[in-house]
């Protein structure tokens, strides 16, 4: 039972993180969301029993991504199409 309810609550926090790096204009705060959609997905697969791919997914997608996405942002606009929410 409580197994289900974790499981529920971070696929809807996956959804919702994936939600909110789809349609914020502001680069930062989308890669912000797909960290948090990655550390999500890595728990997920942690409680699925797969450790070693839960390991491999907060390495390189929460962090080694995200780190070359905010170099990137840092570098160019930060502003997608030069206009703020």
């Amino acid at each position: 039972m409580i197994f289900n309810i974790i499981q529920a609550l971070l696929l809807l926090g996956i959804v919702a993180a994936a939600f909110l790096a789809l349609k914020k204009k502001d680069l930062l705060t989308g890669v912000i969301g797909m960290a948090a959609m990655s550390l999500l997905l890595s728990a997920e697969f942690f409680i699925l029993q797969a450790p070693d791919v839960a390991i491999a997914e907060a390495a390189i997608g929460a962090g080694l991504t995200t780190a070359i996405y905010v170099i990137a942002i840092n570098k160019t606009s930060r502003w997608e199409n030069g206009s703020k929410d």
